[in-house]
Order: structure tokens, then C-alpha cells, then sequence
């Protein structure tokens, strides 16, 4: 029997900045993220995100080395979502 790999971060692909944060938000609603708005800061508010443990203990990409939010996104993608063969 396989077991459904989890997906942690949401691909970035065909969504704006408050498309995804908000899928995220709700991935994770225990830690209370801030819900973004048009005028979030989304360096900030992915510095929230990387705060919760499960990004704490990863290689993941800091938003403040990224000018747009959908590179950094894509990169913390990459770092954390299991790799399919």
C-alpha cells in the first residue's frame, strides 16, 4: 500500500501573492500566520512562515535574499516538498 506523499508548500504556479500565503495559512492554521492583504509585506509575513518548526529544522531559502516573492516561493517549494521518481 503507497502512502499519499504530503505536499508542505504549495506550488506558486498561476497564483498571486495572497492566492498562495492564504492556501498556506490555512496548511497551517495551528501557528496562526498572519492572513495577507494587499498590503502585506511578503519578505515579512515569509519570515512568519519560516519560524514554525517544521521550516526551523531545513535548508530552506530566506525571502529577504529574493526579489520577487514567486522565485523565493518557488525555492522554498523545492526545499521542502518530497521529491517524486
Amino acid at each position: 500500500m503507497n502512502t499519499p506523499i504530503q505536499q508542505l508548500v504549495y506550488d506558486p504556479r498561476y497564483h498571486t501573492f495572497d492566492s498562495w500565503a492564504s492556501l498556506m495559512v490555512e496548511q497551517y492554521a495551528a501557528q496562526q500566520l498572519e492572513i495577507p492583504n494587499n498590503q502585506t509585506d511578503w519578505k515579512l509575513w515569509g519570515q512568519g512562515l519560516l519560524a514554525i518548526d517544521i521550516f526551523t529544522n531545513e535548508a530552506v531559502p530566506n525571502p529577504s535574499q529574493y526579489e520577487k516573492w514567486e522565485d523565493w516561493a518557488t525555492a522554498l517549494l523545492g526545499a521542502m516538498n518530497p521529491q517524486v521518481n
